[in-house]
């Protein structure tokens, strides 16, 4: 990957983190797979609206999906998410 291309790539990636309902997701999701209904009764949203930002979310790579007979069960896609984001909690709340 080009320098150019990972600067987009590390920005794209902020991007997706900036947006505090996917934060949330991201972090329900640590305890581990869910289904929309899961995500959006913890949240307190709409189906559509936790499915648009999962999408957001698996379009990036910071989740991951897989098929349960009807269901779709979403986790997050590897370590490294989780690792980023208790090191970025951790700074935050440093004092």
């Amino acid at each position: 990957m080009k320098e150019h291309e990972e600067f987009q790539a590390v920005s794209q990636f902020f991007k997706i983190l900036s947006d505090p309902t996917r934060l949330k997701i991201l972090m329900f999701l640590k305890e581990g797979e869910r289904n929309v209904s899961s995500i959006s009764d913890t949240l307190a949203m709409e189906q559509s609206a936790v499915s648009h930002q999962l999408r957001l979310l698996r379009d990036n790579r910071l989740v991951k999906a897989r098929r349960d007979g009807k269901a779709m069960l979403y986790s997050l896609d590897d370590q490294h998410v989780l690792d980023v984001l208790e090191q970025t909690f951790r700074h935050v709340l440093h004092q």
